[in-house]
C-alpha cells in the first residue's frame, strides 16, 4: 500500500456501509471466494521442501493482514471472511507450498512487526515496498499500485490534484497520502493560496464515504481501492487526474530465512507463470498493476 496507517477499532454504520457498498456485494460477484481463480493450484514439491519445518509441521501458513482496504483485504458480507486479491492471491501462494492460509485479521501498524516477532508466519496488506520495511522484514514483490484521486460525480468544485487549494480533502490517517497532500497544502500557502483541509480517517471507507454524502470534496488513496471505489459507489464518484507516484507491494517475510523467502518468491513466480495471478487480479479488476516478476527487497 502506499499504506502505513493505524487503524483504530472504529465500526462502520449500517448507514455507511449502505452508501459506499465497499463490502465487494455489487453485482459483479467479486465479494464470494467460494471458487477461488486459484483453487486448483498444484503444489510445488521443491518449493515446499524450502519451508521451514517449525512453519510448516502443522500444515497451515498464517497471514496477517488489515482487512479493511478493499480490494485488497476487506471483510465480506457474512462479516467474518476475509476477501480481496491479496486475499486470493495468498491462499493460491499456500497452495504451492501444499499449506492452509489462515488469514489473521489484525491493526495494520502491528503486522510488521508481528512478522517479525513470529505471531504471524508471513504478512500480506498492501504493503508498499521501502527500505523501513525492508530493514525489519524481507518483501517479496507481488504488484504495483501508485496514487489516485477521486471527487464526486461531475466534479462541481473542478478540483485535480494539481488544483486542490482551498479544498477538503480526505485521506486515511498513516498512510503515504497523508505526506503527499500535507506536501500539497504547504505548496498551496508558500504561494499565497488557501491551505487544503485535510480530513483525516481512521478507516479508507470512512474517508471514501466523506466525498460521497459531500461532506469532502475529495479523497486520494492507492489507485487499485480508488478505483474500486469509483466502481462500487455505482456512479457517485468519478477519478480525476491519473494515477501517479507507482510503487511495489511486497509480503513481509521473517527476516533472515533465506530459503522460505526464496519459497515465497518461487510461489509467487509461479503463480505469475501459471496465469493463476492474472486470473486473481482480473476478477477484482486490478489487472493494471501486474507485474512479470516477483523479486526480494526490490527497492
Amino acid at each position: 500500500m502506499s499504506r502505513f496507517h493505524l487503524r483504530s477499532p472504529l465500526v462502520l454504520t449500517l448507514g455507511l456501509a449502505a452508501v459506499l457498498v465497499l463490502t465487494a456485494c455489487g453485482d459483479d460477484g467479486a465479494g464470494t471466494t467460494s471458487q477461488a481463480p486459484g483453487s486448483g493450484t498444484s503444489k510445488d514439491a521443491a518449493l515446499a521442501a524450502k519451508v521451514p519445518a517449525d512453519i510448516a509441521s502443522d500444515g497451515k501458513l498464517v497471514v496477517g493482514t488489515d482487512a479493511s482496504y478493499a480490494p485488497s483485504e476487506f471483510i465480506d458480507k457474512d462479516g467474518k471472511t476475509v476477501v480481496g486479491f491479496d486475499a486470493d492471491l495468498a491462499k493460491a501462494l499456500g497452495q504451492v507450498l501444499g499449506l492452509t492460509v489462515e488469514l489473521q485479521n489484525a491493526p495494520f501498524d502491528s503486522l510488521v512487526e508481528g512478522v517479525k516477532s513470529g505471531k504471524f508466519e508471513l504478512g500480506m496488506s498492501s504493503f508498499t515496498v521501502n527500505t523501513e520495511r525492508e530493514a525489519v522484514v524481507d518483501m517479496v514483490s507481488y504488484y504495483t499500485a501508485g496514487t489516485s484521486w477521486a471527487v464526486a460525480a461531475g466534479n462541481p468544485t473542478g478540483l485535480t490534484p494539481d488544483n486542490a487549494c482551498g479544498k477538503k480533502v480526505a485521506v486515511q490517517k498513516g498512510t503515504v497520502q497523508v505526506d503527499d497532500i500535507t506536501a500539497r497544502s504547504k505548496a498551496c500557502t508558500d504561494s499565497g493560496k488557501q491551505q487544503i483541509a485535510i480530513a483525516q480517517y481512521s478507516l479508507q471507507s470512512e474517508a471514501t464515504s466523506a466525498v460521497v454524502t459531500g461532506k469532502d470534496d475529495a479523497v486520494l488513496a492507492d489507485s487499485p481501492v480508488v478505483a474500486y471505489a469509483v466502481k462500487q459507489t455505482a456512479g457517485k464518484l468519478q477519478l480525476a487526474g491519473d494515477a501517479y507516484d507507482s510503487a511495489p507491494y511486497g509480503i513481509a517475510v521473517p527476516k533472515g530465512l533465506g530459503d522460505y523467502t526464496a519459497a515465497i518468491q518461487g510461489a509467487v513466480q509461479k503463480l505469475i507463470d501459471d496465469g493463476t495471478y492474472l486470473k486473481v487480479l482480473k476478477q477484482w479488476g486490478v489487472e493494471g498493476g501486474a507485474v512479470t516478476k516477483a523479486e526480494v527487497n526490490p527497492v
